[in-house]
């Protein structure tokens, strides 16, 4: 979960309440996914894994309680770890939307894979590989 602060005339502001010290900033809503994974790649470079708290337990945090009626909002956040890591699947899609996919990664000049890995990041965390 983020916290997402926003003052008019100023970038949208984001803090992880599970992980002290990490922010992002972001100039408008769209931005924020892009920021907020960015922000995360960062932090668990230098972080051991945490496991996140509940929606519950966040929203009954003081501090966060705070922040929310000051005009903050909470978001969630999905991470995907920077795991560079390639792993081979197998997967099952109807002919047409094969042929989809290939031509599309044709003229982007992507494979496959690197489309279909695209297309999932933007799905799950709303930002581009």
């Amino acid at each position: 979960m983020a916290i997402v602060n926003h003052d008019e005339g100023h970038a949208y502001g984001l803090t992880f309440p599970d992980l002290p010290g990490a922010f992002a900033a972001a100039d408008t809503w769209e931005d924020i996914p892009k920021a907020a994974a960015e922000a995360l790649d960062l932090w668990f470079e230098d972080q051991p894994d945490v496991s996140p708290a509940s929606l519950d337990a966040i929203r009954k945090r003081a501090d966060v309680a705070e922040e929310l009626a000051a005009g903050a909002v909470l978001m969630p956040v999905p991470y995907i770890p920077a795991d560079t890591a390639t792993e081979r699947v197998n997967i099952t899609l109807e002919r047409g939307l094969l042929r989809a996919i290939d031509e599309t990664a044709k003229a982007r000049k992507m494979t496959r894979s690197s489309f279909l890995a695209s297309a999932a990041r933007r799905e799950i965390v709303g930002a581009t590989a």
